[in-house]
């Protein structure tokens, strides 16, 4: 019995991607799972409590990465699931077919991530027009529900010249 082998390593951290909230505690400009998408709440209503019930809580929410509008009537006592998103600044190396090359403040590297298409707003837009110029750019990264997506740049005032 004692010679047997127990193999108990995870892949993961085992932290959820999401956490329950009670719908009432939601508020414009957090975060909010619609349709098991991760949504920023753009706007909010409440109703008042009917002839046989709860207040519903009316959102209007636009998906974090792809900016389509989803809405929910939710009763503002039940719990809906909110996403663990993380946001993250790195510095923009390169880019290499359509993949960024960008680095974190610890030095740590990494290639996986794609370009925003040109369709899809400024961003990949400014991406672009900065490694042509070759000027130094902040880009910030938004994860959350095992997606990644560069949401913003910025230009990088802390240049070691």
């Amino acid at each position: 019995m004692a010679d047997e082998a127990f193999d108990f390593n995870q892949g993961d951290s085992g932290a959820s991607e999401t956490f329950p909230l009670q719908c009432s505690a939601l508020r414009k400009g957090g975060f909010v799972m619609i349709k098991n998408r991760p949504c920023k709440i753009v706007e909010m209503s409440t109703s008042k409590t009917g002839k046989h019930g709860h207040a519903k809580v009316h959102m209007v929410a636009l998906d974090i990465f792809t900016g389509k509008k989803l809405e929910d009537i939710c009763p503002s006592t039940h719990n809906m699931e909110v996403p663990n998103v993380k946001r993250k600044d790195y510095q923009l190396i390169g880019m290499e077919d359509e993949f960024l090359s960008l680095m974190d403040d610890t030095g740590e590297t990494r290639d996986d991530l794609k370009c925003p298409a040109e369709g899809d707003g400024d961003v990949g837009n400014e991406i672009r027009a900065s490694v042509a110029a070759d000027t130094d750019i902040l880009v910030t990264v938004l994860a959350a529900c095992g997606e990644e997506c560069v949401i913003a740049t910025k230009t990088n005032t802390a240049v070691d010249k």
